[in-house]
């Protein structure tokens, strides 16, 4: 329970594309929005942890067949709503976390399909459960259970405590900094995308020269 705990907190501690959109809702939107978005997240989070304890070789392989396309597409994804969010009035959006009214179900479906478009955490995955010896052939059943129960409860903490302390300086942001914020979260998930999308047409257009 200790291993899933520590791999449910490392998995989710990288402050990558949905970290960001975790912090971003919660500024605009309430802590509520943003834990949402986490838990959304931390449920991908354990389909991919669930998919490598059961099919680690087919994982691997399709991954490493398919990376290239899988890199372009999950880029493509992350500049749409980089632009998208950096178009965004956060005007419209700044209220009181009891005000503002929040999609909850929406959150949580955008916060999996934006953590599940990321296949390549697999890798990360693997590595993890290699790190805390996760994968035992002496284990039994009910030692998976606890453990991938304390996965997802280790990233539910995770989320948790970033969205506590987000939401305690929430309060010190106004409309402008909120755009500010916006703004920035969006060129930085638009940078890390267009890095993302170089690389894989790079390497699409490598392959081809290669066959």
């Amino acid at each position: 329970m200790t291993s899933g705990f520590l791999i449910g907190v490392l998995i989710s501690a990288p402050m990558g594309p949905v970290g960001m959109l975790c912090i971003q809702r919660t500024l605009n939107k309430g802590r509520v929005a943003g834990l949402t978005t986490g838990i959304g997240a931390s449920v991908s989070d354990l389909i991919y942890c669930l998919l490598t304890g059961f099919g680690l070789s087919f994982i691997e392989e399709f991954i490493n067949r398919h990376q290239i396309v899988l890199q372009i597409l999950g880029s493509l994804v992350l500049i749409g709503f980089g632009i998208y969010l950096f178009r965004k009035n956060p005007a419209r959006q700044l209220k009181t976390p009891d005000d503002a009214p929040n999609n909850v179900w929406g959150d949580i479906i955008s916060g999996f399909f934006f953590t599940f478009s990321n296949p390549l955490i697999l890798f990360f995955i693997v590595g993890l459960f290699a790190r805390f010896n996760f994968l035992l052939p002496e284990f039994k059943y009910y030692h998976y259970v606890a453990g991938y129960a304390s996965i997802i409860g280790g990233a539910l903490v995770w989320w948790w405590v970033i969205t506590f302390f987000v939401n305690k300086v929430r309060a010190h942001f106004n409309v402008r900094s909120l755009w500010l914020i916006n703004r920035i979260i969006a060129l930085i998930l638009m940078a890390m995308a267009g890095v993302g999308l170089f690389m894989g047409v790079k390497s699409y257009i490598l392959t081809l020269h290669g066959a």
